[in-house]
């Protein structure tokens, strides 16, 4: 006879399903530093434990949001949480399998075992139709057995959504200790997959929550978080035409997203409306919120309301809001206070946007005055460890008054974040030029051609990042075996095009190493960025003896002041 340690769960609702989310975020939350250290790279850039708890985290929060006690509203609500907060590559597909998730549950007010397994299938089947070149081995190797085991657990009658849960689970954790055996690159490492082992963290938060043992997600300090801020660049806020930044949702029965969106389109940019037919969010920058807020409060109730003054935000030159936050039930125009209301009426009404703009990613600052010395209108401060999310950059955008603007992301675990900015962006047509490294947006920025079409531009741009090799010169913050080298922890890396090349222990020898890598004597031109930990009179050695080894090579130093990265090296 079995013997059943809980009562049984057969029904999954709206609250139950924050209740997962909050304990899903809060595992992950704990142990994100261990999933961290996941990395095959013995880098100092092991973030997909950060990068998965950041974008569950903004799920989870805008899932408890909902005051409404449906599955597939606060399924919805996570995921349109998640897509604006993911980061990172991992952070991308954690949210596309939540995305699915949604659509699964979708019309849904509570979810039995086969239908939650069913949702988590979708989930599956969304994440790898977002990814161009799935890759087994990964997180969608362990959530794809993970829903399968649910699937296959309810389908023998198992009416439990606890003990559905636990038989994914259970498979899921069988796959993830064969992932090495997948990728040899994990074999090699000596670990299992980061985003893998992050899914199942998530999932094990599921489990607890329905046990009765929820991890309560902590609320976490500013400076604990990951500040991305965005720098004012040529392109100043006070030529915005709609200077108000106006967010809020809207709950009734039977709404009609497509509906409301047609009649506010004319009044601002920047507009996003989503949702289904209770709950809808919409974002707009507007030049009257007032109107807005007149407009649709006949649809239904307006709620979390924040209007956001952006000629303040750019004062502050950071990526910060000033946003007032109104929390009632039912709310009307007279009930909103904006910063500075007549502040409106002096602004420039003529101002239009210009044909391009551009947007990059930078982490450092020496290398966010460049990339404005070279015509960038606005810099997102991340790049290793430091990913901005998917909103941090349609924010960006946003801020650039310009039809089509160009996106550097400038590491590769950046560009599925990018190329999800669209999908959040209108009345501006957003591409992504698919930059890895500093070296590479340098070659796309001179690449640029304000006089010819977008499509020339994407195809000129992305042409020149084959001119130029990009080198890195790091450290290891552990102990690994990469290939043929045996890493300690504490040793100096030499990087070419992101492949761990060379080890040792002296930075001006690594960094000799690398360029021979990158085979810079038959090259005519090299650029150093210089981190902010390195001594001027060390970096002058160092182009002295590039120029000492070919006197007719041109070196170009800049002080890119960027962390970690000791150098930063493009050869071309």
């Amino acid at each position: 006879m079995k013997v059943v340690n809980h009562s049984k769960i057969a029904i999954i609702d709206g609250n139950k399903l924050k209740g997962m989310f909050n304990s899903g975020s809060g595992i992950l939350e704990q142990k994100k530093k261990e999933i961290d250290s996941l990395n095959v790279f013995p880098v100092p850039d092991g973030d997909t434990g950060t990068n998965m708890n950041l974008t569950f985290r903004a799920a989870s929060q805008a899932a408890e949001k909902i005051k409404g006690n449906s599955i597939h509203e606060v399924a919805g609500a996570a995921s349109t949480g998640s897509l604006m907060g993911a980061r990172g590559n991992s952070g991308v597909i954690l949210s596309q399998i939540l995305r699915g998730i949604a659509r699964g549950l979708e019309g849904l007010k509570e979810a039995n075992a086969l239908q939650f397994s069913h949702a988590l299938q979708t989930g599956v089947e969304t994440a790898y139709k977002a990814v161009m070149k799935p890759v087994e081995g990964t997180i969608l190797t362990v959530s794809r057995e993970m829903a399968r085991g649910a699937y296959n657990k309810a389908k023998t009658g198992e009416t439990d959504i606890l003990e559905v849960l636990k038989a994914g689970y259970e498979r899921a954790e069988a796959t993830l200790a064969k992932t090495p055996e997948m990728l040899p690159v994990l074999k090699q490492a000596g670990v299992v997959d980061a985003g893998g082992k992050g899914y199942l963290t998530i999932v094990s938060g599921w489990i607890l929550a329905l046990e009765g043992k929820e991890v309560k997600l902590q609320e976490v300090k500013p400076e604990e978080d990951i500040a991305l801020a965005s720098m004012s660049g040529i392109t100043t806020l006070e030529n915005l035409e709609f200077p108000y930044c106006t967010e809020f949702l809207v709950k009734g029965k039977a709404l009609e997203p497509e509906n409301i969106k047609q009649e506010i389109l004319d009044k601002g940019d920047s507009l996003l409306v989503v949702g289904n037919e209770e709950v809808v969010k919409i974002h707009i920058h507007t030049l009257d919120p007032g109107l807005i807020l007149k407009t649709v409060i006949k649809y239904g109730s307006l709620h979390e309301v924040k209007i956001s003054n952006m000629l303040d935000q750019n004062e502050a030159a950071a990526h910060e809001t000033k946003a007032i936050d109104v929390e009632k039930e039912d709310l009307s125009p007279e009930h909103i206070f904006v910063n500075n209301p007549d502040d409106h009426r002096a602004l420039n009404s003529e101002a239009k946007f210009k044909k391009y703009g551009i947007v990059a990613v930078a982490m450092g600052e020496g290398i966010a005055d460049i990339f404005k010395s070279l015509g960038v209108d606005q810099v997102v401060f991340g790049g290793q460890t430091m990913n901005p999310s998917t909103s941090d950059l349609a924010e960006a955008v946003r801020k650039v008054a310009a039809q089509n603007v160009f996106l550097l992301p400038n590491n590769g675990n950046i560009i599925m974040a990018a190329s999800q900015v669209n999908e959040i962006i209108e009345n501006q047509q957003v591409y992504v030029i698919p930059t890895k490294s500093i070296p590479q947006a340098i070659a796309a920025l001179l690449a640029f051609n304000t006089d010819t079409f977008p499509e020339e531009n994407v195809k000129g741009m992305s042409k020149a990042l084959t001119q130029v090799v990009s080198g890195e010169v790091t450290y290891a913050v552990r102990n690994s075996l990469y290939e043929d080298l045996e890493i300690s922890e504490g040793d100096i890396l030499g990087l070419v095009e992101n492949k761990i090349t060379t080890t040792g222990r002296d930075i001006f020898d690594v960094g000799k190493k690398v360029l021979e890598t990158m085979n810079w004597r038959e090259k005519d031109l090299v650029t150093i960025f210089y981190g902010k930990d390195m001594a001027e009179e060390d970096v002058q050695l160092f182009a002295d003896w590039l120029e000492g080894e070919k006197p007719d090579i041109e070196v170009e130093v800049y002080s890119g002041r960027q962390p970690l990265y000791y150098y930063i090296l493009g050869v071309e």
